[in-house]
């Protein structure tokens, strides 16, 4: 018998998106200057530079309707990765006319265009509502957009933008 690894769950993670400051603050409260934003009657992209070890461009697109956000990041070199694009599930609301919030509710989907998606970060999902961080309403609704992605992702070719087509959304990239 294999022992259960420990997850140590977070509190929901919250970031805020300012159009007017051209701002992007991270869940740890960093404040990053946003190069664009870009909003459609469906959604927010916004595209900034980072100074993550990993990567040093992030392209986002907040999709309210779906409770998803879809993000492309751009590898610094020598960085190996899995996915074209992460999607994060949670709750995408526009605060006022300048400012969005998202709250990430744990799950996430890793997408490989053409080949296949992946739902990971279910655990923390199931601690996240032992613990009370979520509560039932919200840990079921995280499982049901995730799967409803997964379903329209996987019913167009694993292709994260041919799915959103169907329902009018258009994802532009830089």
């Amino acid at each position: 018998m294999t022992q259960a690894s420990t997850v140590h769950v977070h509190p929901p993670k919250i970031e805020l998106f300012d159009l007017a400051a051209k701002t992007n603050t991270d869940p740890k409260g960093f404040v990053r200057p946003v190069e664009v934003y870009r909003e459609e009657p469906w959604g927010l992209y916004m595209g900034r530079h980072s100074d993550h070890a990993s990567f040093h461009y992030l392209e986002s697109w907040l999709l309210p309707s779906l409770s998803l956000r879809a993000s492309k990041l751009w590898y610094n070199p020598g960085v190996e990765q899995w996915q074209d694009v992460y999607v994060d599930v949670g709750v995408f609301t526009r605060e006022s006319p300048t400012l969005w919030r998202s709250v990430d509710h744990y799950l996430d989907l890793l997408v490989r265009t053409g080949r296949d998606v992946r739902l990971v970060d279910v655990d923390e999902l199931l601690v996240a509502r032992t613990d009370g961080l979520l509560d039932a309403g919200q840990a079921q609704a995280a499982i049901e957009h995730a799967v409803a992605a997964v379903d329209g992702i996987a019913a167009h070719g694993y292709c994260l933008e041919d799915w959103l087509a169907t329902v009018d959304m258009t994802l532009t990239w830089r």
